[in-house]
């Protein structure tokens, strides 16, 4: 069964490249085992857990002093970066260039572990399997406890390069220089203990394809990667949109009909959430947007007007387009005092 799985698996190009299987042990937990909880876009099957977004999470609880993450690299030539936590502590940058990755903690615990990824590097093939870069976990072995049930707000953040915090902590378009976590979305999730879903495509518009093979907003919106269904947000409390800075090669009446079928196809996939439309930081687009969200007359449409928040002579940027770590605080301090006391009693459970 398990032989034919994992065929089933590659056939539909859910994983990066031939899932490498791992050594038996009854320790071993599956990445679709509920002890494993997931913030983010990750396809999950019982062979593997792929995400392609910086800022995409994964927690969960061990006892004992170790515990083992494993992944699947065979196909990876631009390996994606990783910060683990261990009971809060500071974050430890990893690189997953090898297929297991051992975590230790003093005592026997119980422990709480918190991978997030920092980057994916947008210029690598990480839409169309097998995939150049991303997160493939196949498995944890370790003695993992159950997950304790929490309700949280629901918050997604969909953009470019800037949501995906490319050059966020330096100047240069590299993965040491990007860190998702350093970006807004993760610092308003984190501020409002939010879940967080966070997908940014560096070069990506409504009308402009993405780098790595990833397709347009609307044409990416539902999919983890290609092959692979996003889960729904169909119970988002808020909805996040940066779009536009990459469109300025097309004008207002091609840019506009493209933006309002993007904010549409939110729509229809989240009924009751409150949709912010960012004014890029750049101001592409600006009065562009601005008429789209008024035509919608959808009182739960907002047209978030930016201008003003950053400012390049005070270091609010690393080049002319992205935030630095700064810039991306004083983003997210914007959007928390936006969002602070709406999503606690707005949520579902």
């Amino acid at each position: 069964m398990r032989r034919a799985a994992l065929i089933v698996a590659v056939a539909a190009g859910l994983v990066m490249g031939a899932v490498q299987p791992v050594a038996a042990s009854g320790d071993l937990v599956r990445p679709d085992d509920r002890r494993l909880a997931y913030d983010g876009h990750w396809g999950r099957t019982a062979e593997a857990a792929v995400t392609v977004n910086s800022g995409s999470r994964l927690g969960f609880r061990f006892t004992g002093d170790s515990v083992h993450a494993l992944f699947d690299v065979s196909s990876v030539t631009v390996p994606a970066q990783l910060y683990v936590s261990v009971d809060g502590g500071p974050k430890r940058l990893t690189v997953v260039d090898r297929e297991d990755i051992e975590i230790t903690a003093a005592g026997r615990g119980p422990h709480r572990v918190e991978l997030s990824v920092k980057d994916v590097f947008s210029r690598a093939n990480r839409w169309t399997p097998p995939l150049e870069t991303g997160v493939v976990l196949t498995g944890v072995r370790g003695r993992l406890l159950p997950q304790r049930p929490v309700h949280k707000p629901r918050l997604a953040f969909y953009g470019d390069s800037v949501t995906q915090g490319v050059m966020a902590l330096c100047e240069v378009n590299s993965s040491d220089c990007a860190d998702g976590t350093a970006a807004y979305p993760t610092l308003v999730a984190d501020a409002l203990h939010a879940s967080l879903t966070q997908v940014g495509f560096g070069r990506q518009g409504v009308l402009r394809t993405g780098n790595g093979g990833v397709p347009t907003a609307s044409d990416a919106y539902g999919w983890n990667y290609a092959g692979s269904r996003a889960d729904s947000d169909r119970y988002a409390d808020v909805i996040v949109v940066n779009q536009g800075t990459n469109d300025t090669a097309w004008g207002s009446a091609e840019f506009r009909a493209a933006y309002r079928t993007y904010l549409d196809r939110l729509r229809a996939a989240a009924p009751h959430a409150r949709i912010l439309a960012l004014r890029p930081f750049t101001g592409a687009h600006a009065d562009d947007i601005a008429a789209v969200v008024a035509e919608l007359a959808d009182q739960r449409v907002e047209f978030v007007d930016t201008s003003g928040w950053l400012s390049p002579a005070e270091g609010d940027f690393h080049g002319d387009v992205h935030p630095s770590a700064q810039g991306h605080r004083k983003v997210a301090d914007r959007l928390i005092a936006l969002l602070e006391g709406a999503v606690s009693h707005d949520h579902h459970p």
